[in-house]
């Protein structure tokens, strides 16, 4: 972890704030090790105590842990001198082996809330759940995990042309059976409190995509948003939680638009409050020319013209009732852009990166994205005609010439194939 200060201390201008690096320290080590059997640290989560609590000053840090080819835990770490050392890791997922996406929350009175994506195992059954653990000691102990909500898992699932389960298509060893090409998601959730609230408030604001119940769908091919052979539409969901009590709202679209509509998919949100004013982005494909249940984002169907098209933007909402109800949803991006580019594993897959990112100061909010706009499409060398390439529209440009039996790598990477940016802007 990093950290930056103001050049000019606690008293300099707000200006400045962060603009000086002062150190980075490691919180959690992994280690490398064949067949899969190292420790892989991911998915990592921050949070700084700014309250008037016992705990103020505190930075926490949160992240899935990997060990070998098993499952997955959530661990957690404090720091009580502002980064300069972290505690080693507490596990707070004792009895859950199979989890995701940790995300803090700190409310007014100094508790400290780590929300999470699991998969839960029941007999042969498996169910997707969001979960919490909560402190109430400066994040030194945690509790037992519960369950907050158990939505039906909004994640593409296809089977590779080579007969193992995928869960991204592209080319090469990337290609799928049923001939799609698309990013990976995954039901990720989002969670914030208000550390300016009144110290007995301890809600908790949760955001998180899933398939909207009764828009399953067949899909005719190996393709699925819930499992191979079986898509739906996903939405972004709302759901809050009364630390104090575990109670919790009924899960309501964040924006309903898109069901009503029967047009466009809803993922990878991020949710912000401060000051009682909450905020919500997220990815949007109501602009997809080719929307569909039963097809990825921004691809066509099998034998259309244009194979994939633009189909991913920006779109935001806010709050001033706690997440009772949101205003009209508003576009943040100015362009919709293909998700599709396959510029990842030597250019044969794509990537949206996981992750979509919210700030905000009471009705000021700024959010930034992964952004394809300046991504330059060219042609893959390494195919030749359709039936090596089931993705027209997909290739970055790239440069790569056949030597002695085998194409050299791509030799003009800097060329904008690989230009896929983060953009920011302000928000609803």
């Amino acid at each position: 972890m990093a950290t930056y200060e103001n050049p000019g201390g606690a008293t300099g201008a707000t200006a400045n704030d962060g603009k000086e690096f002062k150190r980075s320290v490691i919180v959690a080590r992994g280690s490398s090790a064949p067949n899969l059997l190292g420790k892989f640290q991911d998915k990592t989560a921050i949070e700084a105590d700014r309250t008037s609590s016992t705990c103020h000053g505190n930075v926490y840090f949160a992240n899935s842990r990997f060990v070998g080819n098993g499952g997955s835990n959530i661990y957690f770490y404090r720091s009580t001198n502002h980064g300069v050392s972290f505690s080693p890791g507490t596990l707070i997922t004792p009895n859950v082996n199979d989890v995701q996406f940790p995300e803090i929350g700190i409310t007014s009175n100094g508790h400290v809330y780590v929300t999470f994506d699991a998969t839960l195992h029941k007999g042969n059954k498996t169910f997707e759940a969001i979960m919490y653990a909560k402190s109430t000691n400066c994040g030194a102990t945690f509790s037992t995990p519960r369950i907050i909500t158990r939505p039906i898992g909004w994640t593409y699932v296809d089977r590779l042309v080579s007969g193992g389960r995928a869960r991204d298509c592209g080319d090469a060893a990337s290609a799928c059976q049923s001939g799609y090409t698309f990013p990976r998601n995954g039901t990720s959730p989002r969670m914030t409190a208000d550390q300016k609230s009144a110290t007995n408030d301890e809600r908790l604001y949760i955001t998180y995509e899933a398939t909207i119940p009764g828009t399953q769908t067949p899909t005719g091919t190996t393709f699925g948003s819930i499992t191979s052979g079986t898509g739906s539409q996903g939405g972004v969901y709302f759901i809050r939680l009364d630390g104090a009590t575990g109670a919790t709202t009924t899960p309501t679209l964040v924006d309903p638009t898109d069901n009503t509509a029967n047009q466009g998919h809803q993922f990878f949100s991020d949710v912000a409050i401060e000051s009682g004013v909450l905020h919500v982005i997220w990815y949007d494909t109501r602009n997809d020319a080719c929307y569909s249940r039963i097809r990825p984002i921004g691809n066509c169907a099998p034998g259309a013209a244009e194979p994939l098209v633009p189909s991913l933007d920006v779109y935001g909402t806010s709050s001033s009732d706690h997440g009772d109800t949101f205003a009209t949803s508003a576009r943040i991006t100015d362009e919709t852009t293909n998700a599709a580019f396959e510029a990842f594993s030597g250019r044969t897959v794509p990537f949206n990166g996981d992750y979509i990112w919210l700030t905000s100061n009471g009705t000021t909010a700024y959010a930034v994205w992964t952004d394809y706009r300046n991504q330059v499409g060219g042609v893959d060398q390494r195919e030749t005609g359709t039936s090596a390439d089931n993705d027209p529209g997909g290739d970055v440009l790239q440069c790569r010439t056949f030597v002695n039996g085998a194409w050299t790598g791509d030799t003009c990477p800097r060329d904008g194939g690989l230009d896929q940016n983060i953009y920011g802007d302000g928000a609803p």
